[in-house]
């Protein structure tokens, strides 16, 4: 027997077909309904169906790529828990005594049916109790791309960027006498290295080159540079990690990396310790055109050569110091309290295109004081392990749709574990308003 598919609308007395019932399991579906972007979901193996809206009230995080754990609807990047009318169980990050904010609820649809083979949403009240049996198969609608923020962001083509310095090439991609074509902020560049020296077109106020990175700045800068002491010092060996690309903006990659209650959730199976979510209080020291911040964490080290031997744990203590400068450089120094080895990861974002981002990392190990230098494969070993965790990080990124990293403390829900992320959109105001004087002569 043939079936006739006739497309008929998917709304029916404001009702919407999203999904076949088989479709849905214990993984989230993403589906649309009214225009309105949703994930269906069963929080457990044969249980009804649950609709949540598409996004994480925290930091916009897609819920497609939620997990169902205990019965409840888990994000991926800081473990928020919800149950099946959309209300916030549980925050990590506030401890087990903290309580979630009514802000961390999320707004469910008005009722959800499964009903002739189909799921049906109804994302407001309606009359209709039940959907209404059609004469042909529904055809659902596409899922809606992602929602961006009501207020403004702070996007790669923001007006205020050409007055900075961005990394645009290693110094080891541009050898002597060769060119290197380069993007930043929407243009193309030529980069040549001649007996003359560095040189760019089309002409821009300068370019230089320092400690390996080849950079560019079109205008007049106006940004603080970030001291890297430990690349003058003889205790640390360094090496440069593989360049990333993302389709996120910088300013959205710089939140996610100094985002410290994603450590026990996105690197759980590599150094987060996972059975420590909460983030203690801690400060934030606005410095001249970014900030500092001291903290100390519980940590799996897995290249302390002790803890094969059986000398130490695999679970320790370490101490990281956060230092950033707008608009995108990032520091973060961990010092190992038990091994006295340090890492420190330095990270700087080109902003090639409005949905493209270059991620350059360089790596920075020592021993620590009395102790050699550390081995060459020491060093690949640390290196291995930051891009094992980058790529972690810039996979969180994938599907967020955001044109640029919110400015509006509205548009999002802050926790007090999120202070570094709320220093870093204080920083981009501020770099942006000093840039305006500028911008209007």
């Amino acid at each position: 027997m043939q079936w006739l598919m006739v497309a008929i609308s998917a709304a029916s007395s404001g009702w919407f077909a999203v999904a076949r019932t088989a479709e849905v399991g214990t993984t989230p579906v993403p589906v649309g309904a009214g225009g309105r972007g949703y994930v269906v979901v069963r929080l457990s193996p044969g249980g009804e169906v649950s609709a949540f809206p598409a996004r994480c009230p925290h930091r916009a995080v897609p819920l497609a790529a939620a997990t169902v754990t205990g019965g409840r609807l888990e994000c991926p990047r800081h473990g928020w828990r919800f149950d099946a009318d959309g209300r916030c169980v549980a925050a990590p990050s506030l401890g087990p005594a903290g309580v979630p904010p009514p802000r961390a609820d999320l707004p469910v649809p008005w009722a959800v049916e499964e009903r002739h083979g189909w799921v049906w949403l109804a994302p407001d009240r309606t009359t209709a109790a039940v959907p209404a049996r059609s004469a042909g198969l529904p055809r659902p609608e596409a899922v809606p791309p992602p929602q961006g923020p009501r207020g403004p962001v702070f996007g790669n083509l923001d007006p205020s960027l050409p007055a900075a310095w961005h990394p645009v090439a290693l110094s080891a991609e541009l050898r002597p006498g060769g060119w290197l074509q380069v993007r930043l902020l929407g243009r193309t560049w030529t980069l040549r290295r001649d007996d003359a020296g560095l040189r760019v077109e089309p002409p821009a106020f300068a370019a230089r080159e320092r400690q390996g990175v080849i950079e560019l700045a079109p205008e007049e800068p106006a940004d603080v540079p970030l001291d890297v002491p430990e690349a003058t010092d003889r205790r640390f060996l360094s090496r440069w990690l593989a360049p990333r690309r993302t389709a996120a903006p910088a300013a959205v990659v710089a939140d996610l990396l100094l985002d410290v209650a994603r450590l026990p959730f996105v690197h759980a199976a590599t150094t987060g310790a996972a059975d420590h979510p909460e983030v203690p209080p801690y400060e934030v020291v606005r410095d001249p055109g970014g900030f500092t911040s001291v903290q100390e964490q519980w940590c799996d080290d897995p290249l302390d050569p002790e803890v094969a031997l059986g000398g130490r744990p695999l679970r320790q203590r370490r101490r990281v110091t956060y230092a950033y400068r707008a608009p995108f450089r990032l520091r973060m120094r961990r010092d190992q309290l038990d091994s006295g080895s340090t890492t420190t990861v330095l990270t700087l974002l080109q902003p090639e295109d409005a949905d493209s981002t270059r991620v350059l990392t360089r790596v920075l190990l020592s021993a620590g004081p009395g102790h050699p230098l550390p081995s060459r494969g020491q060093l690949a070993g640390a290196v291995a392990a930051e891009q094992q965790a980058l790529d972690a990080d810039l996979a969180q990124l994938a599907g967020t749709g955001l044109a640029g990293l919110p400015l509006d403390r509205r548009d999002e829900l802050h926790l007090p574990a999120d202070r570094l992320g709320l220093a870093v959109r204080d920083a981009l105001c501020d770099f942006r308003m000093a840039g305006r004087p500028r911008l209007a002569a």
